[in-house]
């Protein structure tokens, strides 16, 4: 599969959980699996980053589940998860030297996540007549997605 798939793949991991992708991504520079030295992505393979970044994904999991969280179709959440699409598509990206190609495709991953993960969560929990099971299966297809995606490039 080409590197713009991935970045994609992670672009949709972004769309469903918008911190779980980041959190990974660094996970992965940092272990160098990603090598993103000499880039000005290569912040994130600081551990410091790596760990502030699972902090937040682990504190979005739990958010995701009370029942005032925002729709991730909001302008804000929306905009986060293309953003951070963006961002971590550039990251696998970088993979193949093309970082703005990366970021592109990142973005369109993200756009299909959100809107899709949305579509599949709703439809589901309405289906299965609660939403908890959904958003748990969302959850861990979200993590298992990430790491496979990274572990691509180890």
């Amino acid at each position: 599969m080409s590197t713009y798939a991935f970045a994609f793949l992670i672009g949709v991991i972004a769309g469903l959980r918008s911190l779980t992708a980041p959190a990974v991504v660094s996970w992965a520079a940092h272990l160098g699996w990603l090598h993103l030295e000499n880039t000005w992505l290569s912040w994130m393979a600081s551990p410091v980053t790596a760990y502030i970044l699972t902090a937040l994904a682990i504190g979005e999991l739990i958010a995701d589940q009370l029942p005032n969280t925002p729709s991730r179709k909001s302008p804000v959440g929306f905009s986060a998860r293309i953003a951070v699409g963006a961002l971590c598509g550039a990251a696998v990206g970088v993979q193949s030297q093309s970082l703005i190609v990366g970021a592109v495709a990142g973005v369109l991953g993200a756009v299909a996540g959100t809107l899709g993960g949305y579509e599949a969560r709703v439809r589901l929990a309405r289906a299965v007549g609660k939403d908890l099971p959904i958003a748990l299966l969302e959850d861990a297809i979200a993590i298992g997605g990430a790491f496979w995606i990274v572990t691509q490039f180890s």
